[in-house]
C-alpha cells in the first residue's frame, strides 16, 4: 500500500469510530492541559486590582513601559499587552513546533514552560519585570493553544468533532469561576506575608504541574504519525483504540470508508498557507481572529476595571466579576446541544451578534443586577463563539501544516489582543465604558462580515473531505 493510501486508511479508521468512553477520555486528558492555561490567561483581569494596589503600575515601577503614560495606557494596559505579545510570539515563531516535534511533545513542553515562567513572575517586585516575565510565559501559552486545537481535531471522529471542542472548552472555562473566586477572596488581603494576587498566580502553576503527569497517558496523534511516515506507530495506536471501543460497544466496528485521494500541493510548509487551495482560508481566518479577540478579551480581560468605571467598588467589582465568571463554562456546555447539528460558521456569527449588541447596553447601565445580567449574556455568547471557532480553524487545514496554519491565523488574534489591550485602556481613559463598547461592537461587525461572506461549510465532514 502506498504511503498516501496508508495515511488515508489511518484517518478513515479514526473517523468511523462511534462516540465512546475511550474517545472522550482522550479529549478530557488533552483538555486538562487547557485548564491551567486558561487559569493563567484569565487571572489577568482578576488580579489587576491587587497589582495596581501593590504599586506595580506606577511610572517608576514600570521603567521603560512608563513611557506609555503619555497616551494614557501605562499601567495595567502594559500587563495585558505583555500577555498577548508573548502569545503572538509563541504562535508565530514556535507554533509550528507541534508539526515538527509531534502533538504530545509540544503539549507537555509548553505546559512546563509557562508554569516555570509564571512562578518566577509571581515573585517580581517591579512592574517592568512583571511585564517581562508575563511576556515570556505568554510564549508557552501560545504554543499550547495551537497544539490543543490540532490534537483534538485529529483524534476525534467527524460526527462528534463539534461536541469534542465543546467539552474541551467546558473543561477549560470551568476554571475561570475558580480564578474569580480566588481573586475575590484573596486579592484584597495578604496571605503568609504575600500579596493575595501572588497567591492566586501560584495556585494555577501548582495545579498545572499535576496536569503534566496526567499528560503522560496521552497517545500521539495517529494522523500526525502517519503524515511523518511512522505508520507502524500510527496503526498500533489506532488498533488499540479500536479494540477499546469495540469492547465498550460490544459490537463489530463498521468498515472504514477511505476518502478519495487527490494530489497534494508541493512546497515548503510556510508557503502552503498561501497556495491556491489555502490562501482564501488563511486570509479569512486571519482577519476574523484579529476582529473577534477585541470583543472576547476586550471584555474578559477588563471586566473588573469596566465595572469600577461604572461606579462599582473594587471589592464589589471582584464579587460581580466572580458571578459573571460562573457563566464561562455554561456557554460551550449549551453549545454541545447543537455543536454538530448547525454549521460552525452559523454558530460563530450568531454569537458575535449577541456580543456586539450586549456591549452598548452594558455601557449604559449602572444597576448592579443589570450589569451582571448583561455581562453573563456577553460571556455565554463569547464562549459559544470560542469553542466553535477553535474547532473551525483547525478543520480548515491539512494535518501536515495544521499547527503551523492555526498558529499563523491565531497569531493575528494575539497581536490584536496585545494592541487591543492598550486601545481599551486608552478608550476607557478618554471616553469611558461607552467608548470601549463602540470599539468592541465595531470589531464584531468586521468578524461577522468576514466569516459570513468567506467561511466554507464543514458540518459532518471528515478533515480530509474539508481539505479537498
Amino acid at each position: 500500500m502506498m504511503n498516501a493510501e496508508r495515511a488515508a486508511a489511518v484517518a478513515a479508521r479514526l473517523d468511523r469510530l462511534p462516540s465512546s468512553r475511550a474517545i472522550w477520555v482522550i479529549v478530557m486528558l488533552i483538555s486538562a492541559g487547557g485548564v491551567f492555561e486558561y487559569y493563567d490567561l484569565f487571572f489577568t483581569a482578576y488580579v489587576a486590582p491587587g497589582m495596581i494596589h501593590s504599586g506595580l503600575f506606577t511610572p517608576q515601577s514600570l521603567g521603560i513601559f512608563g513611557a506609555l503614560g503619555s497616551i494614557g495606557v501605562a499601567g495595567f494596559g502594559t500587563f495585558v499587552f505583555a500577555t498577548f505579545a508573548g502569545l503572538w510570539f509563541g504562535v508565530v515563531f514556535l507554533g509550528a513546533a507541534a508539526d515538527r516535534l509531534g502533538r504530545k511533545r509540544a503539549f507537555t513542553g509548553a505546559l512546563l514552560w509557562y508554569v516555570a515562567c509564571t512562578v518566577i513572575m509571581a515573585f517580581q517586585r517591579s512592574g517592568e519585570m512583571l511585564d517581562v516575565w508575563r511576556f515570556i510565559a505568554g510564549i508557552g501559552f501560545g504554543v499550547q493553544l495551537v497544539t490543543i486545537d490540532a490534537y483534538i481535531s485529529e483524534f476525534v471522529p467527524a460526527a462528534i468533532r463539534g461536541r469534542a471542542f465543546s467539552l474541551d472548552q467546558v473543561i477549560s472555562f470551568a476554571v475561570v469561576p475558580l480564578v474569580a473566586l480566588f481573586a475575590w477572596l484573596l486579592v484584597p488581603r495578604e496571605v503568609w506575608g504575600l500579596d493575595g494576587w501572588r497567591i492566586v498566580v501560584l495556585i494555577g502553576s501548582i495545579g498545572a504541574i499535576l496536569v503534566w503527569f496526567l499528560a503522560a497517558a496521552l497517545p500521539e496523534s495517529p494522523r500526525w504519525l502517519a503524515g511523518r511516515g511512522r505508520f507502524a506507530e500510527a496503526e498500533g495506536i489506532v488498533a488499540a483504540l479500536e479494540s477499546r471501543v469495540a469492547a465498550e460497544q460490544g459490537t463489530t466496528l463498521p468498515p472504514p470508508v477511505i476518502a478519495r485521494l487527490e494530489p497534494k500541493d508541493e512546497g515548503r510548509p510556510a508557503a502552503r498557507l498561501f497556495d491556491r487551495r489555502h490562501r482564501a482560508r488563511t486570509i479569512m481566518l486571519s482577519v476574523f481572529n484579529a476582529a473577534q479577540v477585541i470583543g472576547f478579551y476586550g471584555f474578559n480581560a477588563w471586566v473588573p476595571a469596566l465595572l469600577i468605571a461604572r461606579g462599582i467598588t473594587i471589592t464589589h467589582s471582584l464579587e460581580y466579576s466572580f458571578i459573571i465568571a460562573i457563566a464561562q463554562p455554561v456557554g460551550p456546555a449549551l453549545g454541545a446541544l447543537f455543536a454538530d447539528r448547525i454549521e460552525r460558521r452559523t454558530q460563530i456569527i450568531g454569537a458575535l451578534v449577541v456580543m456586539g449588541a450586549a456591549m452598548p447596553v452594558f455601557a449604559r447601565l449602572s444597576n448592579a443586577s443589570a450589569l451582571i445580567a448583561v455581562g453573563v449574556a456577553f460571556t455565554l455568547a463569547a464562549n459559544i463563539m470560542s469553542y466553535a471557532y477553535h474547532n473551525y480553524q483547525a478543520e480548515l487545514f491539512p494535518t501536515e501544516i495544521r499547527a503551523r496554519a492555526v498558529g499563523f491565523v491565531y497569531s493575528w488574534s494575539r497581536l490584536a489582543a496585545a494592541f487591543g489591550g492598550l486601545a481599551v485602556g486608552y478608550f476607557l481613559h478618554t471616553g469611558g465604558v461607552p467608548a470601549v463598547a463602540a470599539f468592541i461592537a465595531g470589531a464584531m461587525l468586521i468578524a461577522i462580515a468576514v466569516i459570513g461572506i468567506f467561511g466554507p461549510r464543514t458540518k459532518g465532514m471528515s478533515l480530509e473531505q474539508i481539505e479537498h
